[in-house]
This record gives C-alpha cells, sequence and structure tokens, in this order.
C-alpha cells in the first residue's frame, strides 16, 4: 500500500530515506531550508513543500531527519511547523539521534496539544542501508504507534524493534553508537599495528571472519581505513553530537564509560583539526600524524 509521507530534513540520511521510499510507490512531500536538496528530490519525483506545516498537511506519516533536538522542536513546534498542521489521524516518526528525554518532552507536548503520536525511531546502517531497505531501527512509542509505523519502516528497515516508551529508541541508538565509535578506534588501531607489523591490513577481515573479533564495522571499514579511502559514509562531527549526548546522558545517570570518554576525546579532537564534516575514515590521518583535511 503507498502512502502520503513527508520528509523533513534532505541531507545525505534524509535524501537517501526519500529516495527508498519514493522507489517503493509512496508520494513523497518534501521539506528542506537548502532548495537544491529539495529540487534533487522532486525531480525523483517527489513534491516540494514550502515548509514543515504545508507538509505535514499533505502527508499522513510526517519523517524528521535533522541534527538536533534544538533543530527538531523547531521544526515541530515553531512556526510553520508540524504541530500547525497535526492531528490525531497522522503519525511522526523521527528518525534523527537526538536527546532521549528532549523525544519524551516532545513527544508528550505534540500528543497534548494536537493528538498527534510520535515514534522516536534513530537508525543505524546510513544512507547505504536506506538505499537497500535493509536499516536497522530501534524504536520508541506507544505499541499502536509503532505498529502503524510499519507502513513506513516495512519499506525501510531489515530490522525494526520497539525498545520501550518514548525516548527508549534514542537511548538505544546511544548504546550503538557507542559501539560503533569504540569499534571504529579500534579499526584504525589495528590498521596501523598490521601496518607496522608488515601484514596486509586489508586481508584482516578476511583472517578473521567468524571467529570472536569478528564484527560488521571490521568487515565494512577495515578495507576502506587500510586505504586511505575518505569517501563520505557518515560525519565525524555527527558522531561527536552522539557521544556528547552519551556522555551527558551517563553523567545524569552516574554510568560510569571509561573508555567511550577516551573516543569521544579524540572525536573532539578530529573536529579541532576541521574534520569535522569527514568521513571516520579520516581517524586514520590522527595515527598517521596528519591531521590536515583535504
Amino acid at each position: 500500500m503507498t502512502e502520503a509521507i513527508a520528509v523533513i530534513g534532505a541531507g545525505i540520511m534524509g535524501t537517501a530515506i526519500a529516495t527508498r521510499l519514493l522507489e517503493k510507490g509512496h508520494k513523497l512531500i518534501v521539506s528542506d531550508l537548502d532548495a537544491g536538496k529539495v529540487a534533487a528530490l522532486v525531480e525523483r519525483g517527489a513534491t516540494a513543500a514550502a515548509n514543515p506545516q504545508e507538509a505535514t498537511a499533505a502527508s499522513r506519516f510526517v519523517i524528521l531527519s535533522l541534527n538536533h533536538a534544538d533543530i527538531v522542536n523547531a521544526v515541530v513546534f515553531g512556526k510553520d511547523g508540524v504541530a500547525e498542521a497535526a492531528s490525531g489521524d497522522k503519525l511522526l516518526i523521527d528518525m534523527s539521534s537526538i536527546d532521549p528525554k528532549a523525544t519524551a518532552d516532545m513527544s508528550r507536548q505534540l500528543l497534548s496539544q494536537t493528538g498527534m503520536g510520535w515514534v522516536d525511531c534513530p537508525l543505524s546502517g546510513g544512507a547505504p542501508g536506506a538505499a537497500k531497505g535493509r536499516l536497522t531501527v530501534m524504536a520508541g512509542g506507544t505499541r499502536d504507534d509503532f505498529e502503524s509505523a510499519r507502513a513506513v519502516m516495512d519499506d525501510l528497515c531489515a530490522n525494526y524493534t520497539l525498545m520501550g516508551p518514548s525516548g527508549a529508541g534514542q537511548t538505544t541508538k546511544l548504546i550503538n553508537q557507542l559501539f560503533c565509535a569504540v569499534q571504529f578506534q579500534a579499526v584504525a588501531e589495528a590498521v596501523k599495528l598490521a601496518e607496522a607489523g608488515g601484514v596486509d591490513a586489508a586481508s584482516i577481515p578476511q583472517a578473521l571472519a567468524g571467529g570472536r573479533a569478528d564484527s560488521n564495522i571490521m568487515q565494512e571499514f577495515m578495507g576502506k581505513f587500510a586505504a586511505r579511502d575518505f569517501s563520505p559514509t557518515g560525519r565525524i562531527d555527527n558522531m561527536l553530537k552522539d557521544l556528547d549526548s552519551l556522555q551527558s546522558f551517563a553523567l545524569k545517570t552516574r554510568t560510569p564509560l571509561p573508555m567511550t570518554g577516551q573516543v569521544t576525546e579524540i572525536h573532539r579532537l578530529l573536529v579541532a583539526a576541521g574534520l569535522g564534516p569527514k568521513d571516520s575514515a579520516e581517524m586514520m590521518r590522527l595515527l598517521d600524524g596528519t591531521t590536515r583535511p583535504e
């Protein structure tokens, strides 16, 4: 069944999500401050909306793909925002990665003001996963809203799991980012160790496949890191944003995260060196002794 779906936020991830849903035959309405990004999706069959209110009015489902809780709040509750066209027969699906408490607070506010439900659906798998409909999505919200969102998520996800009430999806995403950030650093260090020992680092994933050290991140990224392939798959500054949220959550809950703290500071160094907009493979520059962006 095809649906009328708004996608608000047409960055790398939002564009991949929108493109996949267009390919599956859905009616897409897209809104973004960058007219060029909107135009590119219009060329693929989407309809442009002047603002989030207009996009929401024309849709049953509203997907957000944004960078920060403050931006989500402005898009939903600000002038010409989602809330101005919200109603109980619509559903907001927030695929951003933001603070769990902010998510729970905004979800309650939207429901009380408009009757519109909210499912937090942060993702893992990046743009390549969205393009293939193979995302892993960890959701927070009511069971009914979670099931309603399947009309959209079944075309985007290979793994779609309800983790608990509003905000639980975002908490689970923080755990996902903990694993990813620590493993990226481990892969970078393993590449350097292999090179120092005269071992072809690109052969390590095959050699360790199926063993306890094996992981999707090693299989996907070790060859990329070894080749100093800096083509974009994600941004270092976005990872730092998630790590800062993770550290803030840990501070509030008095959860010790010593290894995560070290990796957070490494990402902070990379951002300070001007590598924030670059791919995670750029962390090899730090270990190589050169941190100047190209």
